[in-house]
């Protein structure tokens, strides 16, 4: 062992079919509230939050199923886990203008710092992974 040992945080929520979006994010929020993310890493938070949102509204609208939420913090990476039960990886698509979808691995691609999608025996997982701003960005990461 290298001396260091390991300690992380984590939360865990399960939002039925019938929960709405905003109840994901509110839950995010409160835990990003106790890491300090919503004042130190604003910007970071915000786009935890984006990718909440976008991959609890996956799970109901495409996957028909219950959102299984969990985040944890390793004091190097949150990572941000959503479990449903579609064993149908995320794939690439044209956004159409007269239909809704298609942006979400845009969306992941440039929000998170790296992601993956994993199949499960009951389904699938995606997880993502935010790092806050070094101190010497200022809160401000470029975009790319």
């Amino acid at each position: 062992m290298d001396g260091r040992s390991l300690r992380a945080v984590g939360w865990a929520r399960s939002l039925p079919l019938n929960s709405q979006v905003k109840t994901a994010r509110d839950w995010a929020r409160s835990h990003l509230d106790e890491l300090g993310w919503t004042d130190a890493a604003d910007e970071t938070a915000d786009d935890v939050l984006l990718v909440v949102s976008e991959l609890v509204t996956n799970a109901q609208i495409h996957a028909h199923s219950t959102a299984q939420l969990v985040m944890s913090w390793d004091s190097e990476c949150l990572h941000i886990a959503v479990h449903d039960t579609s064993p149908e990886l995320p794939a690439p698509r044209q956004p159409d203008t007269l239909q809704p979808g298609g942006g979400g691995i845009l969306l992941m691609n440039a929000l998170a710092e790296s992601w993956e999608a994993r199949p499960c025996p009951h389904g699938k997982t995606v997880i993502a992974c935010f790092r806050p701003p070094s101190p010497a960005d200022d809160g401000h990461r470029e975009r790319q």
